[in-house]
């Protein structure tokens, strides 16, 4: 207000006036009657974190490396990328989350749907209670992520109570949980219901099945072929097909044999392809899709399918008893190789076929443009998943030897954690060697975030001797060495730091 200014006064006592009559209005309200209270917090039985692992999680829900003003990592371990290995160890312990972190644990959820079913696992049942008083938290209620309040498969009551009444996270946890203990338990169960379910929810519960899938299921399936739903009816389709002995791949087997054959009348043997030239009701019935996607021709395209979903042991009988290698290795005429052979690597996968897998897989040391029965390094990532883990992680050393890592990425990403020897070997000398080449690190950055989770924590001791800045010759790029030492610093860091969580989770 202006002194001596004629009604300068009047805003300021209208302000006075009016905060005057609020309080007094506030003052004289009645409360209203109080919203019922949510109900309790079920209870979890799960054991408790131990105290260093309690601690740990707070930090890995908190923590995140910050990004240099240059964007260099840095030589700290990125915390975030630690997490997923923690959460995995953690429920494979059996451990709860402990109460206080649970809304960081379903806000880390949110935030990395790769971060979901382990983060829901962990926070079990009071994470879905909490998640149902927050809208922000909703998608717990919608995933599979509900296994820590599951009822024991075999109290046959709970379980029906469950199935009848729960959520749909629940009920997808709770038949995979049943499947797992007794496919033909699990089985029944989907079937009590399945006439009344949603079609979305049918697909998904369908996938369930693929968990100790048999003959058993082929009955069930083959009605699945009539569904109303494309999706469902596609499903049921190949989970037929990954049944060798059904009837659909019996079916398929006599459509593809029709259609693949030996030209015994050509001086080398030669494999000769019809195509089909429609795609019949039939067909369709059993899983093929009849419109090929923009820039496929209709033949090739029902062909692809039906080799894809013939049983590979339908093969040698046609080819003269040869076997996976030496079919594979046959000519094919009329420029049908590339579209026959990706059929036979789906069909390997499909039906877990080590076998076949490694007749297509071809040496490692030959490029994947060139070999035997692949055309990229994705077919090649997915035959290796059909083979053992040892010999999985010895055919991607023996690739990493001929070929170097610059190729290497997508096949890294299928061997198992930890890396088994000669892998994680091959690794380090690897990124020895594209060291001493004179490259800069951030080249390699996707596989070095690959060793920083995968290498065995006991192979800090072997990189230790790579942390040393070394000296620069002329002919390598400027500063390529700091840089490299530094990455390595952070390799040994965040290997020293998986082996102290898995010492905190397992009390060793």
């Amino acid at each position: 207000m202006l002194a001596g200014v004629p009604g300068a006064e009047i805003p300021g006592a209208l302000l006075d006036a009016a905060a005057l009559h609020t309080v007094r209005r506030r003052a004289g309200l009645r409360p209203g009657p109080a919203a019922p209270p949510p109900a309790p917090a079920p209870e979890d039985p799960r054991a408790p974190l131990p105290r260093d692992a309690r601690r740990r999680l707070e930090q890995l829900l908190a923590g995140r490396a910050a990004p240099s003003p240059a964007g260099r990592r840095g030589a700290a371990p990125d915390l975030a990328e630690l997490l997923p290995q923690w959460l995995a160890l953690a429920n494979e312990r059996g451990y709860k989350a402990p109460a206080a972190t649970l809304p960081a644990l379903l806000d880390a959820a949110r935030a990395r749907t790769d971060l979901r079913p382990q983060a829901l696992r962990l926070a079990g049942p009071r994470g879905l209670w909490l998640a149902g008083l927050n809208p922000e938290w909703r998608f717990a209620l919608r995933g599979a992520g509900a296994g820590g309040s599951l009822p024991d498969t075999g109290d046959e009551e709970a379980v029906r109570a469950l199935w009848d009444e729960g959520l749909f996270a629940e009920r997808v946890a709770l038949l995979g949980a049943v499947r797992t203990g007794d496919p033909a338990a699990g089985l029944a169960l989907l079937a009590s219901t399945w006439a009344v379910e949603r079609a979305e929810d049918r697909l998904m519960f369908l996938d369930s099945l693929r968990t100790g899938l048999s003959g058993a299921d082929e009955e069930f399936l083959e009605e699945a072929l009539a569904d109303r739903s494309r999706n469902v009816r596609a499903t049921a389709a190949e989970l037929l097909s990954a049944l060798p002995d059904s009837a659909l791949a019996g079916r398929m087997a006599g459509r593809a044999v029709t259609c693949v054959g030996l030209d015994r009348t050509a001086s080398t043997p030669t494999v000769v392809v019809e195509a089909p030239h429609e795609c019949d009701s039939a067909m369709q019935r059993d899983g093929l899709v009849a419109t090929p996607p923009a820039g496929r021709g209709e033949r090739s395209w029902w062909l692809g399918q039906l080799v894809e979903a013939a049983p590979l042991s339908c093969w040698p009988p046609r080819f003269g008893g040869r076997g996976p290698e030496e079919i594979v290795a046959l000519p094919v005429a009329d420029d049908w190789q590339a579209e026959l052979h990706a059929a036979w690597c789906r069909a390997a996968v499909r039906q877990r076929d080590a076998a076949w897998s490694r007749a297509l897989l071809g040496s490692p040391a030959v490029p994947p443009a060139t070999g035997p029965g692949t055309s990229s390094l994705a077919e090649r990532a997915q035959l290796l998943s059909t083979l053992s883990p040892e010999e999985r992680a010895g055919w991607v050393a023996s690739f990493i030897a001929a070929h170097g890592l610059s190729e290497a990425f997508q096949l890294l990403g299928v061997c198992e954690v930890p890396w088994a020897e000669p892998l994680g070997g091959a690794v380090i000398d690897a990124l020895d060697i594209a060291r001493e080449a004179g490259s800069y690190p951030w080249s390699f950055s996707g596989v070095m975030g690959l060793a920083e989770r995968c290498l065995a924590p006991e192979a800090a001791r072997q990189l230790e001797s790579l942390t040393a800045r070394p000296d620069e010759a002329d002919d390598i790029s400027p500063g390529a060495g700091g840089y490299w030492s530094e990455a390595f610093q952070r390799l040994v860091s965040t290997l020293r730091l998986r082996a102290a969580m898995r010492a905190e989770l397992i009390g060793a």
